[in-house]
């Protein structure tokens, strides 16, 4: 074992080791840390959320049946009173046939434990049975550096399936689960199989699938969505955001079923353009999708959502995704619902969306629109879900390695308005005009004095959140440039147009209460720089690694691995420069 181990670097991180071949056979990203981290504290939630709801659900149906009331008006068990617990969904009754209701809410639905393995005698109240250990797949899992961490680091996980169709990987995985002892031997197994055929021949199985592929999941999710328990969670990554951030808009509309705008708000449009394809894909087996937390970071976008069963509730997904309209001259963008509801009596009607919410031309500057989407416009996070894993996190925060990291973007995304899509970039609204920028504090406080509501953005450290229409943005920009410079423009531009307008509304600069965030306040740190130089995507496995790599590696690493592979000596000519040019 001794003359084997020669050959490969021990990688530890959490509680986990690894063996990496110095040759780029198995892949692994040291960057992907942050989302390993932040997998593992979302999976510790949902262990804890999960047990909780287990607990209310045998309470529920263990609470003997309400008598009939006698001749002098006696009343239930409960003397009358009214428990809240007894409304529970539709779905979460005995009777298969049964369905939610259609104007379900999704907290109703979050409050049962759905996939929940329950004895029918604790169901009938006669016994107890425990929570069966979390089973999580590992749908693509290389070196396995993933499955180990949730087998040793997370409590309450009784089974890790990591699955992969490269035989090299899959005896690397073993290797590793041998590696790091007793306890991952006992909990991970790895199996060399296609993801896609293993999630459809496994259905309702696993408690947790997580999808990170290296590129897009789009040909996983139809497989991955019908593998998940009910009430289970999905985890699922994208590293293609060149194609989702609109680099390639007929790729992105092949892959995902919709067409993205390169705007300021492309990442987190990334991010719904993902949810809608997820919410699609379930549709079709009469599931839908509840996100708990949904993040960009680094070179890639993760989600993390929770997959129901409700003929009812699926009704409402029309009502979730809308279409964006981007002015070409500005920065106005407006959205455009598909599906809309009409109450009447106790019936509720679903019906195509109203449109056009716009008109053909921009009523600010003028110019043309161009529609994308459709997006996932509903909540992106769940603020309570957020909260949960945020305290977790810091409660533990030795047993991250990224904490700094993953913390940081808990806490920015905990004080996003969770019902605003998208958000506006300052600065952009300020190139239109051509003139100078007002603080982040002046510009919110504006918009707070008007009386709408403001936050940031985790996706861009200059985005700004707001429930405030466009009309009212420009009013308080046109405010602005009475007191400050303006750079001279032709008259046809969209700033020029914007400006001979005269405002409706009275701006108020004064500084508000609300104007920081309680991070801001205190000066947590909310965005930070990469750790390392050369911090994001790698080389795809069993690619030759050569001189022009040297972008994503960096030329101390490129030129070792060049060293290893090749014995005799590289010409000189070949050698990459490591050294810096020595200053004059």
């Amino acid at each position: 074992m001794a003359a084997e181990l020669g050959d490969y670097k021990v990688v530890k991180e959490g509680e986990a080791e690894i063996l990496m071949h110095a040759k780029n056979e198995v892949f692994y990203n040291k960057t992907q840390i942050n989302n390993r981290d932040l997998s593992i504290a979302v999976l510790r939630t949902f262990i804890s959320q999960r047990k909780l709801e287990h607990e209310a659900l045998i309470s529920r149906k263990a609470k003997p049946l309400p008598k009939e009331p006698d001749e002098n008006g006696a009343g239930s068990v409960s003397d009358g009173q009214h428990d809240e617990s007894d409304e529970r969904p539709a779905e979460l009754e005995e009777q298969p046939k049964s369905e939610a209701p259609e104007e379900q809410s999704n907290r109703d639905v979050e409050e049962g434990c759905t996939g929940c393995d329950v004895a029918p005698e604790a169901v009938n109240g006669k016994g107890r049975k425990e929570l069966k250990p979390t089973r999580v797949l590992e749908a693509l899992s290389a070196s396995g550096l993933r499955s180990l961490r949730y087998a040793r680091e997370v409590d309450g996980v009784g089974q890790v399936v990591a699955l992969d169709n490269d035989k090299a990987s899959v005896e690397a995985c073993r290797r590793n689960i041998k590696f790091n002892g007793s306890v991952a031997s006992s909990k991970v197994e790895s199996h060399l199989s296609d993801a896609r055929m293993y999630m459809l021949t496994h259905p309702r199985e696993f408690d947790v699938v997580d999808l990170d592929p290296y590129g897009s999941p789009s040909i996983f999710l139809d497989s991955a969505v019908q593998s998940v328990v009910d009430g289970g969670m999905l985890m699922c990554t994208a590293t293609d955001l060149a194609v989702l951030c609109g680099g390639n808009g007929e790729v992105c509309y092949s892959k995902y079923g919709s067409y993205p705008l390169r705007g300021k708000y492309c990442h987190e449009m990334a991010l719904r353009i993902l949810l809608a394809c997820i919410e699609s894909h379930a549709n079709r087996y009469k599931r839908y999708i509840v996100p708990v937390l949904s993040v960009q970071m680094d070179f890639y976008i993760r989600v993390f959502v929770r997959i129901y069963t409700s003929a009812g509730a699926m009704k409402n997904t029309p009502l979730k995704v809308s279409y964006v309209f981007q002015c070409t001259g500005c920065d106005s963008f407006h959205l455009q619902p598909v599906g809309r509801t009409v109450s009447k009596n106790n019936s509720t009607r679903y019906l195509p969306g109203f449109g056009p919410v716009v008109p053909q031309d921009c009523t600010d500057c003028g110019k043309k629109f161009c529609m994308g989407g459709p997006i996932w416009s509903a909540p992106i996070h769940d603020q309570e879900w957020v909260a949960s894993i945020l305290s977790d996190v810091k409660s533990m925060k030795d047993r991250y390695p990224a904490y700094d990291r993953i913390s940081a973007v808990l806490t920015t995304v905990s004080e996003e308005l969770p019902d605003i899509p998208l958000f506006l970039s300052l600065h952009n609204l300020c190139s239109t005009l051509k003139c100078t920028s007002p603080s982040a504090v002046i510009f919110r406080s504006a918009v707070i004095n008007a009386g709408y509501r403001i936050s940031g953005s985790h996706v861009n450290p200059l985005g700004l959140k707001t429930d405030a229409p466009m009309n009212v943005i420009w009013d308080i920009m046109r405010y602005w440039v009475k007191n400050h410079a303006v750079k001279s423009q032709p008259a046809d531009q969209p700033g020029s147009v914007i400006l001979a307008r005269e405002p409706t509304l009275q701006a108020n600069f004064a500084r508000a209460v609300a104007s920081l965030s309680k991070a801001q306040a205190k000066k947590v740190a909310r965005f930070l720089p990469n750790p390392e130089r050369h911090w994001g995507p790698k080389l795809r496995a069993g690619r030759q690694i050569t001189g022009k790599h040297v972008s994503l590696l960096g030329p101390d690493a490129v030129n070792g691995l060049l060293k290893h592979g090749n014995n005799e000596e590289e010409p000189d000519s070949k050698k990459l420069k490591t050294q810096e040019p020595s200053s004059p």
